[in-house]
């Protein structure tokens, strides 16, 4: 996946989120596309630029990289 497209989904992500839930769909960003940020061959600082969000939440993204090794998302009911 291209930097362009995994910022236009963060972005995504970001402004279609519940009140109080930004953060938290950071989060999910990080855990959904762990793999792809990590063999795009972008910085995820670059990513998070072009995203536009602030760059405050790139430890959040981070974070949801490592939770990844952790989790599994649920199914929709």
């Amino acid at each position: 996946m291209e930097a362009i497209e995994l910022a236009t989904i963060l972005y995504q992500m970001y402004n279609n989120a519940d009140r109080n839930e930004a953060t938290c769909q950071i989060h999910l960003f990080g855990i959904i596309y762990a793999s792809e940020l990590q063999s795009c061959g972008h910085p995820l600082r670059h990513i998070v630029k072009l995203s536009g969000i602030s760059m405050g939440y790139l430890p959040e993204i981070s974070k949801g990289i490592k939770l990844s090794k952790y989790v599994q998302l649920k199914e929709n009911n």
